[in-house]
């Protein structure tokens, strides 16, 4: 890495780890209630560290935006940068609504949505900046 100081590449080192042990969860099928919950915090901390990375990214391109996760992403989208902030957009909202979900009925509702939607776009971020730190 040329310019280690670089906020969003230090930011980027706790993402690549965090989609690390989320892809190492995601590849579990038939999870128990203990599995899901984990399964359910690894998206949360991992959308959260998405979006940050994102808007550090964009204040170090010099944009000016009000930085919470949904305007963020949709920025990042709208700059041309990526094509799937819907996709980390509804993660997020999955993730509070799993949040306050005691009974573990609506994880099987979301299930297949984190996984073949937001996990994708996830993969698609972690590829991003990885060429981003590349082409530098």
């Amino acid at each position: 890495m040329s310019n280690p100081d670089i906020r969003w590449k230090q930011r980027f080192d706790n993402y690549e780890k965090a989609f690390q042990r989320l892809t190492e969860a995601i590849q579990q099928q038939n999870l128990n209630e203990l599995e899901r919950n984990g399964l359910i915090q690894r998206f949360e901390f991992t959308l959260e560290l998405a979006w940050k990375v994102l808007k550090d990214f964009l204040e170090e391109k010099r944009f000016q935006f009000k930085p919470s996760p949904k305007d963020t992403l949709r920025l990042v989208q709208q700059s041309g940068y990526i094509t799937y902030a819907q996709e980390l957009i509804d993660g997020l909202d999955i993730c509070n609504e799993l949040s306050h979900d005691y009974s573990g009925e609506k994880f099987e509702k979301y299930e297949e949505k984190l996984r073949d939607e937001t996990y994708p776009g996830l993969e698609q971020l972690y590829h991003f900046f990885q060429a981003e730190i590349r082409h530098e």
